[in-house]
Formats: structure tokens, C-alpha cells, sequence
């Protein structure tokens, strides 16, 4: 790539139809997970006006390199925070370029976003690399002749609070990352692309196939595949809204890493003046510092071993006024979405579970929209992922006529997982 700075193609910012509110300064260093990485992630001295321009690039390390992938990049580019309309920021991502002879009008791209890897800037993708399951994902894509644009989303990685599952900073950066890429000639990319995301970054692909015509309406972007969704339509469907229950939507009743995670990211990026230590106990206090110096993995580890058993530990008081407002910024406002909508349920997911999936599904399908839903028996929320590939890719390859509204149904108790399904835990 090897082309630091090069302008961007000049898109204009288009207003967002909802309003959101004035922030305070946005807090930066360890207390929200800021540190760890190397001086690539640092914000030029001088950021540009407008989003998706690229800031710079560096080849990844060979360790980080995705099976197919001719070349990978890490770069850094300007983005809209999501929260401040009119604030620029800087967010890191990658680039994989396929193998082989370039088609004529270049590239098409698969924007990927990402599942929850934790909110320190040590869990940015780019930076620590991408899980084996994800990366034999995205080799396939790459395999087919689609270049890979993922984002690592805004504070993963760069200065600030990641804004955890909060659709409209999420879906710009994925958003603004390929307009990014797609400003760089040396890259070889077409504007065609498909939105790709899973769990958490199955609800940032959907924020930003609800957003991308008001916001970059110069993006062509043809439709979304989701597995393993995160995500909340407002308002459901009508009489057909299942109950995600209280593990799902409860902090006080959620696993307490996700939990964590909820208030030191999603809450902590909406309310940034409030001390996060006036509402934990001991142990919250505890697993807060894993949250800011360690990923997903770490915190499920010392929950652990602590013997937490649900987020109601973690915290000494409410927080209802910091985490009242999450499902105002979280939950999609209405189900309309215009492009080709592709969702992949494991009906042994116990991780996002299964009625939430299935009640975006009947939003979409209720306001309109053209929705392919695959659900697999036994499969769990990672062994989803690559297990949907072929149905995934066929939806891609033809799109159009392929909607299964009509025939949808609520998926029941969430069933066991099945043996000999590779990433299938």
C-alpha cells in the first residue's frame, strides 16, 4: 500500500437523522484501557477535517497474516466518533488484499466488523491478532475474490472509551474505514461492498446498513450478513416478539464479563465525566482493572476465579443513572433497512441467544425489509460462523428473491450443542 496520507475521495458528512447528545471530553488513558500498543495508533498531531480519510498504513506482522491474503495492512484513518457528529477521530483497522489477478474494476470488499474482543486497546484486532475461527472466515472471502476492510471500531486500539455495541459509533467506523480504503488507488478496490459482522459486530454491520445511505450515501453497498446477532429493533414487530430474558438484558443478571464490559465501555462512552469506581465493589473494582489491561478471555478468567457469578456483584449501587440511556444508543430505531439483509442463527447459541435474533429478524421483516434467516440445529454461536459460509456466499452471489419472511418462526428453548462441528464450543 505504502502510501501514507493520501487524500481521501472528498464525501461529504451527511447529517444523521437522529439526534444525539453534546459529550463531554472524551477520557483518555488507562482508566479506559488506553495503552499497550505501539506509537501507530497515536493520532496524527493534525487531524483532517472530514472522515474517512487514511491516515497511514504499516505491512502486518507474518504472524498476523490470513491464509489468501496476497498482502495485509494495518492502518489508521479519521472517522466521525458517532457520539459528536462533529468530532474526528482517528480509528485503526486492517486491509487484506486477495490473491491473484485484480478483476477489471477492481476488488469488491467484505467489510468486517468484529465480535466482542474486550474495550482495552490491546484487544484491537489489527494489533493482537484475529482468533483462528475468525480468520478461517474471512480466508474464504478472500478466496473468493473479496478484499477485507475491518475496523477495530473507535477506542480499540486508539485513545479513548470503546463504545460498546452502541450501533451508530460502531457502524461509521466501519463505515468510514471503507471509504478510507477506497480512497487509495494502490489498493485496487471496487465500491461494491458487503457488510460482514458477527455477535457485536453483527450489530454494527446492521447500525451501518441502517445508516450508510445517511451517512455515506456515496458507498455502494449491496447487503449485510450477520451471524450471531447483537442487536435491538425498536419498535418490534407487533405480537411477535420473543423474550430474550433477563441474561441477555439485565446487567445485575448478565454473565459479569459482559457485564463489565457494559459499564466500562457502552456506559462509560455515554456518560464520560462519571467515576466508574463509585459503583463497584471490591470485585467490581478488580475486574474493572482486568477490563482496562486485559480482553474477553481475561475477565471470564478472573470472574472465575473470584467466584463471581453475576454481574449483580460487581456493583455497589444502581446504575441506572449511567445505564439507563444505553438502549436509547443501542436499539436500531426502526427495522427498514434497503439493502439484502443475510442472518445465521445457531439454535444452540447461549452466548447471544436465540429470541433476540429471532425478534431483529421480525422487526426487518415487519417494516420491510428483504431478510434471509438460516437457522442450525445445534450450532453454537461460534460454530455459526464458518458453518454458515456456503449459505452466506449464495445469498451474496444472487440477493435478490431470496427473502424467507413469510416462513419465519420464534426458535424455542436454546438446544444443546453438537460434537464434531469445527469451533462448535
Amino acid at each position: 500500500m505504502r502510501t501514507p496520507g493520501v487524500a481521501a475521495l472528498l464525501l461529504a458528512l451527511v447529517a444523521v437523522v437522529q439526534a444525539v447528545p453534546c459529550q463531554a471530553a472524551d477520557p483518555v488513558g488507562p482508566s479506559v484501557g488506553d495503552g499497550g500498543v505501539s506509537s501507530f495508533y497515536d493520532p496524527p498531531a493534525s487531524m483532517p477535517q472530514r472522515p474517512g480519510v487514511m491516515l497511514r498504513d504499516e505491512s502486518l506482522p507474518k504472524a498476523q497474516m490470513i491464509a489468501n491474503a496476497a498482502e495485509g495492512e494495518r492502518i489508521l484513518y479519521s472517522a466521525s466518533s458517532g457520539l459528536e457528529p462533529s468530532r474526528i477521530i482517528a480509528v485503526s483497522g486492517e486491509v487484506f488484499l486477495p490473491a491473484g489477478q485484480r478483476p477489471a474494476g477492481g476488488w469488491p470488499v467484505l467489510a468486517w466488523a468484529h465480535g466482542t474482543t474486550g474495550i482495552a486497546d490491546v484487544c484491537a484486532p489489527s494489533w493482537r491478532g484475529r482468533t483462528r475461527r475468525d480468520s478461517a472466515y474471512l480466508a474464504a472471502w478472500l478466496a473468493h475474490g473479496f478484499a477485507v476492510v475491518a475496523t477495530d471500531y473507535s477506542g480499540l486500539g486508539t485513545p479513548g472509551v470503546h463504545p460498546y455495541l452502541l450501533y451508530r459509533p460502531e457502524g461509521i467506523a466501519i463505515l468510514d474505514a471503507a471509504r478510507a480504503a477506497l480512497s487509495v488507488p494502490a489498493l485496487g478496490l471496487a465500491n461494491r461492498i458487503i457488510l460482514d459482522g458477527q455477535s457485536q459486530g453483527a450489530g454494527a454491520a446492521l447500525g451501518a446498513a441502517w445508516l450508510h445511505t445517511r451517512y455515506a450515501p456515496r458507498l455502494h453497498v449491496q447487503a449485510a450478513v450477520l451471524t450471531g446477532l447483537v442487536a435491538t429493533i425498536a419498535p418490534s414487530a407487533a405480537g411477535k416478539a420473543a423474550s430474550k430474558g433477563a441474561a441477555y438484558s439485565d446487567p445485575s443478571q448478565m454473565d459479569p464479563g459482559f457485564a463489565m464490559l457494559r459499564f466500562a465501555g457502552t456506559d462509560r462512552a455515554l456518560h464520560p465525566d462519571m467515576d466508574p469506581q463509585a459503583y463497584l465493589t471490591e470485585k467490581g473494582r478488580r475486574l474493572l482493572h482486568v477490563a482496562q489491561t486485559g480482553c474477553l478471555h481475561d475477565l471470564f478468567a478472573a470472574a472465575a476465579a473470584a467466584g463471581i457469578g453475576k454481574g449483580g456483584e460487581l456493583f455497589s449501587r444502581s446504575i441506572a443513572p449511567v445505564d439507563a440511556d444505553m438502549e436509547a444508543h443501542f436499539d436500531l430505531p426502526d427495522g427498514h433497512i434497503d439493502i439484502p439483509v443475510f442472518v445465521g442463527t445457531g439454535l444452540a447459541d447461549a452466548e447471544a441467544g436465540t429470541a433476540g435474533q429471532y425478534n431483529a429478524v421480525a422487526a426487518m421483516c415487519a417494516a420491510g425489509t428483504s431478510v434471509t434467516w438460516h437457522t442450525y440445529p445445534g450450532l453454537t454461536h461460534n460454530g455459526a460462523v464458518n458453518a454458515s459460509l456456503p449459505d452466506a456466499m449464495d445469498f451474496v452471489g444472487r440477493r435478490t428473491a431470496s427473502s424467507n419472511c413469510s416462513s419465519i418462526v420464534p426458535p424455542g428453548k436454546i438446544q444443546a450443542a453438537i460434537g464434531g462441528v469445527p469451533f462448535n464450543d
